[in-house]
């Protein structure tokens, strides 16, 4: 920490020299990863998804406890299989001047229905038989199944119908009617919005290096950051007077995945050696100091679907050898294994504290990182044995059967490990189809032990949500889901 601290000082003085950054009047917000797709349909990737929520309106929202709330519109049940939803005011005018309708919102849902769209959403939304526009501010969602939970799916943003017949390229041309609209992206991969309500721009810059991430917000090249930084750089910035630092319990999960496909990593003992191999502990103690809470499942427990009664895997490296000698591995027969994780710096550590901690009961970690399209790319097709990643922003519990259903194999879903368990898609079916919410959240519950069980992958943390920001900026609220959405309320000092 003095010597990270102490570079940093040289480093910030020495550009001091430099003459300050013109003042352009936009907020300028430091990304780690910037996006790469604007339409809301096939968008996957964090960074992408949270600029989509300020650009596109949704039907719903979710409040504090993961329940959807009213956004667009309300809704009324009117039997087990059909919704119909009520349209209010707000959001209702697309960047291109047109108004939003019924039309648009079947559209939309149409559009990823679609199987010739490939919008990895389509299974999510499989339960929905047909959509009919009544009238202007009115659409009814007929389902083949009942579905308790329904309005929770529909987080989608609305595009114009027009535009989608039109074929128009959202994915960089985005058109919604959300509280932003897009005012450039260039070729260097800076992306500009304005605020509808008052005309105030957001910039958000790509800066891959989190020191110089850091440095940036000192010199007044950002005004703003959020995440993805390593501790020590967090500390630093929270000695600094001039910059402020809000820090939430959030519910960003990382996880060690395996491809259940490779005949290692298929082996259930070879699987509970590597979880009990694994100190969150110390990791959350002396990596994170404390910014993250161990996790036994994906959601966190506070979550309405949550499990609070799931033990923490506690490490017990003597009983890892055990297992590892049980399958053949042991002093004379180390086991190998591959771990893939991209190139952030934090992410980096996180593997080198693992492969040293594996290393002590007998696997030898070969650890391969890469930029974050050639990572997600290789995990999405399968290309691993193990590797580091996390779930951003997880509201509805409807990622089971995205992330662990057998029918959800990339490009279906998210099942990126090939999981395949009988016993987990019977409750992921019975879970949607229970007639109450009560009922889901017990099978949701079983569902987690079952998956704390099996090990389809290991649960490591839940990691706080940071932002730190300028004196230039003021009123930016960082939330647990790790969304960009205090950008609506942010104002800029003059």
């Amino acid at each position: 920490m003095p010597r990270l601290s102490a570079l940093l000082l040289c480093l910030f003085f020495l550009q001091a020299c430099q003459a300050p950054p013109p003042d352009t009047g936009e907020i300028r917000f430091g990304l780690a990863v910037a996006p790469v797709n604007l339409d809301p349909r096939t968008a996957t990737d964090a960074a992408s998804e949270r600029i989509n929520r300020l650009i596109y309106a949704r039907l719903i929202k979710y409040d504090e406890h993961a329940r959807p709330v009213p956004s667009l519109a309300t809704w009324r049940q009117l039997t087990p299989t059909h919704y119909r939803f009520f349209l209010g005011q707000h959001g209702r005018k697309f960047d291109d001047g047109t108004r939003l309708r019924a039309d648009d919102v079947a559209a939309t849902y149409r559009s990823v229905l679609d199987p010739a769209s490939a919008s990895p959403l389509r299974d999510g939304l499989s339960m929905i038989e047909r959509i009919v526009p009544r009238d202007a501010d009115t659409v009814d969602f007929y389902l083949n199944r009942p579905e308790t939970l329904f309005p929770g799916y529909l987080t989608l943003g609305i595009l114009p119908a027009e535009k989608i017949a039109a074929r128009h390229p959202f994915h960089r041309s985005p058109i919604g009617s959300g509280d932003f609209h897009l005012v450039s992206w260039e070729r260097d991969g800076r992306l500009r919005l304005q605020r509808n309500s008052d005309r105030q721009r957001v910039s958000f810059e790509q800066v891959n290096d989190p020191t110089m991430r850091v440095l940036k917000l000192l010199r007044g090249e950002i005004d703003l950051l959020q995440g993805d930084l390593p501790p020590e750089l967090l500390a630093y910035l929270q000695q600094r007077s001039e910059i402020e630092v809000q820090r939430v319990a959030g519910n960003t999960f990382a996880y060690v995945g395996f491809q259940l496909q490779d005949p290692v990593c298929a082996r259930p003992e070879v699987r509970r050696a590597i979880a009990l191999g694994i100190d969150r502990r110390a990791i959350v103690r002396h990596l994170f100091h404390g910014a993250a809470r161990q996790a036994s499942a994906l959601l966190p427990p506070e979550h309405w679907a949550g499990n609070p009664r799931l033990a923490v895997i506690e490490p017990d490296p003597e009983r890892a050898r055990a297992l590892l000698a049980r399958a053949g591995y042991g002093a004379d027969n180390r086991l190998q294994l591959s771990y893939k994780t991209s190139s952030d710096p934090l992410r980096l550590r996180i593997a080198t504290i693992l492969q040293q901690q594996l290393a002590r009961i007998g696997v030898d970690l070969r650890i391969q990182s890469y930029d974050w399209g050639t990572l997600f790319g290789d995990i999405k097709a399968g290309r691993f044995q193990l590797y580091g990643l996390a779930w951003v922003g997880i509201e509805s519990p409807d990622i089971f059967r995205y992330a662990f259903h057998s029918h959800s194999v990339p490009p279906a879903g998210a099942n990126r490990g090939r999981y395949t368990d009988t016993l987990s898609d019977a409750l992921i079916d019975q879970a949607r189809a229970a007639p109450t919410s009560a009922r889901q959240a017990d099978l949701y519950r079983r569902l987690q032990r079952r998956l704390l069980e099996r090990l389809p992958y290991v649960p490591l943390w839940h990691e706080d949500q940071y932002a730190a920001s300028s004196a230039r900026v003021r009123g930016y609220q960082v939330a647990a889901n790790g969304s960009y959405d205090g950008l609506r309320e942010i104002q800029r000092v003059k």
